[in-house]
């Protein structure tokens, strides 16, 4: 079994997976040990709609799709990225999409084609199940530390993701679309949309699955005292 290093050293996030839905005793057997990660006053504030029917990953990815075909920039509960940006933090983007860019052979002028690899995110990669995390509006309404509470959940599910040699996918893409996810699933009124996460097996031989971003060195962001 995995360690806790070796599944973090291992995992990066996989653009292409082969059509495999993961079996339903072991998405149960990863949501209920990440169900354990702590929470402020244990909130526990996390919903997650666990997805592997085709017809409805379909039906949610090709609802994004053609939204951004008309001319829909996101319809979200909340704002991932920065609206400003800055450096360091620019730059690292810049750095990490133009080396998965270089990868594939994709010129930085060739719009359409970054275009539609932007849209597989909403393809799922061709993944088979899907991790769709809500929370209740009551929980961010004026207030943010719920939003580390989830994302703690989602390191969770993706350190425990190795456990089981599959891979993931975590999709700060679906957040700018959380609104039209949450109307195509239906869920209730009071949740919102956090992120999602693939989940699968990759395919070995996919170019874009061998793409992994430098992380810094420890004193660029760490200060030990």
């Amino acid at each position: 079994m995995l360690t806790v290093t070796q599944a973090l050293k291992s995992r990066s996030s996989k653009r292409a997976y082969l059509p495999k839905p993961v079996p339903r005793d072991i998405q149960e057997k990863i949501l209920a040990a990440a169900a354990m990660t702590p929470s402020g006053a244990n909130m526990q504030p996390w919903v997650t709609y666990a997805i592997s029917d085709k017809a409805t990953l379909d039906k949610v990815g090709g609802a994004i799709i053609k939204a951004m075909d008309e001319g829909v920039i996101n319809d979200q509960f909340i704002q991932y990225y920065p609206v400003n940006w800055t450096n360091p933090y620019k730059k690292r983007r810049i750095v990490t999409g133009s080396g998965l860019y270089k990868l594939m052979e994709v010129d930085r002028k060739d719009d359409a084609t970054r275009l539609e690899m932007w849209k597989d995110n909403f393809r799922w990669f061709g993944a088979q199940t899907v991790f769709f995390v809500f929370t209740d509006k009551a929980n961010i309404d004026g207030a943010e530390g719920l939003l580390l509470d989830c994302g703690a959940y989602m390191q969770s599910i993706m350190l425990l993701a190795r456990e089981y040699d599959l891979h993931t996918c975590p999709q700060g893409s679906t957040t700018e679309f959380g609104k039209i996810i949450a109307r195509e699933l239906n869920v209730p009124d009071n949740l919102a949309l956090l992120y999602s996460i693939v989940i699968g097996y990759p395919d070995e031989d996919a170019k874009i699955n061998s793409y992994q971003p430098k992380r810094v060195n420890l004193d660029e962001s760490v200060t030990f005292i």
